[in-house]
């Protein structure tokens, strides 16, 4: 019998949060090559967010965006990789980035929700910059 607090597709309990280890240097600078990140479940997301989303069974973990004219994206915030333009495609936000963790240096991401362009506030607590 299943746990009915279960997250089926992550094996977390419902709205707990994860963390995952980032690998590669798509969203360098600012999420370095193996540094570990804390995700809140979610099932939505706004502009600017970073997030968790899988995307034709595949999971990424990148920055939403969308355009003046409403066009959904998944930007990598390493210029070497490319767009992801969501139109058409089957995808679904799995959780937003609330935190990460380089070395022991943790920053807090908190989104101020608008109609565009949230406010993505970080907070550094090793008091360095």
């Amino acid at each position: 019998m299943s746990d009915p607090t279960l997250d089926n597709e992550t094996g977390c309990a419902w709205r707990e949060p994860f963390a995952l280890q980032v690998l590669g240097d798509s969203m360098e600078p600012e999420f370095p090559d193996k540094c570990v990140i804390i995700i809140e479940q979610a099932e939505r997301c706004s502009d600017g967010m970073y997030i968790f989303v899988e995307v034709e069974g595949v999971r990424w973990f990148r920055q939403y965006r969308v355009d003046e004219n409403g066009k959904e994206w998944l930007i990598a915030l390493n210029d070497l990789y490319p767009e992801i333009d969501l139109t058409g495609l089957e995808w679904k936000v799995m959780g937003i980035i609330i935190q990460r963790n380089v070395r022991r240096k943790v920053k807090h991401y908190t989104y101020q929700v608008g109609p565009r362009n949230p406010e993505v506030k970080i907070t550094d607590l090793t008091g360095q910059a």
